[in-house]
């Protein structure tokens, strides 16, 4: 079985290490559906952007879509919260199954957490007051 000893020095009392329990493939897979959610988040926001209109576009008089898709904002909206909610239960989660000293704490849930709140804000305060 290998060293019964982890590195600070006290005997491992894990029958069977911690990759191999569901409790963490569960969290490695809200882990995953968190951080998927907002690479869809990120590919709506580019399907739900106003065009860019270039000089030679106005001046052929071509048009282009000058405001944001309602549809695919509230499809934004909808990623971002759902992104929100996984990453806070994982946080959760994560909270009250590490007690060890060496156990990880997780930094890239609250990254995620703060860039769906920080979203969700913008999202909030400019399309407010853009409709």
């Amino acid at each position: 079985m290998g060293n019964k000893y982890n590195p600070y020095g006290v005997e491992e009392r894990r029958s069977r290490p911690r990759t191999e329990t569901n409790f963490f493939r569960v969290m490695l897979a809200l882990n995953v559906i968190g951080w998927l959610a907002l690479v869809v988040t990120l590919v709506l926001f580019h399907f739900a952007r106003p065009d860019f209109i270039s000089g030679v576009q106005e001046y052929w008089g071509i048009e282009g879509d000058t405001g944001w898709s309602a549809e695919y904002v509230k499809a934004m909206q909808i990623m971002l919260q759902v992104c929100l909610l996984v990453s806070l239960v994982s946080i959760v989660m994560r909270a009250r199954r590490s007690r060890r000293q060496g156990d990880q704490f997780g930094f890239n849930l609250f990254v995620l957490a703060s860039i769906a709140v920080i979203s969700l804000i913008t999202l909030a305060t400019t399309m407010g007051a853009a409709t």
